[in-house]
């Protein structure tokens, strides 16, 4: 069973930066490529970036490009967002989520930690 805690969300205003945490348990979260969602109220979740299980890979939805940043400890377990110039529109519950298989899916996912960005 694989479990994935996130931390880190707050109420910041905009322009300001936030570091979002999400620790996985596991013996093989090095093998697992790892990704943050979010869902803003009303809307779909939406992938924000993914990393592949070494790093070496990143990607980023174009409205977080040049922002945000993902990153991984794999001798710590964890996952990181680093988000600077914060927008309200990035407002939302954000989402670690882990694809275990390795087969283009995020089968396990944490429980979500609040963004909120005033204007």
């Amino acid at each position: 069973q694989v479990q994935l805690v996130e931390s880190g969300g707050g109420l910041v205003q905009a322009g300001g930066s936030l570091r979002l945490s999400c620790i996985v348990s596991g013996r093989s979260f090095s093998s697992y490529a790892m990704a943050w969602f979010r869902q803003a109220p009303g809307k779909e979740r939406d992938i924000v970036a993914a990393i592949s299980w070494s790093g070496g890979y990143t990607s980023y939805a174009d409205s977080v490009k040049g922002r945000f940043t993902i990153s991984r400890d794999n001798a710590k377990n964890t996952v990181y967002l680093q988000m600077n110039s914060l927008k309200p529109e990035d407002t939302a519950v954000y989402y670690c989520a882990c694809d275990s298989l390795s087969v283009g899916q995020y089968d396990y996912w944490g429980q979500g930690t609040q963004v909120t960005v005033s204007s």
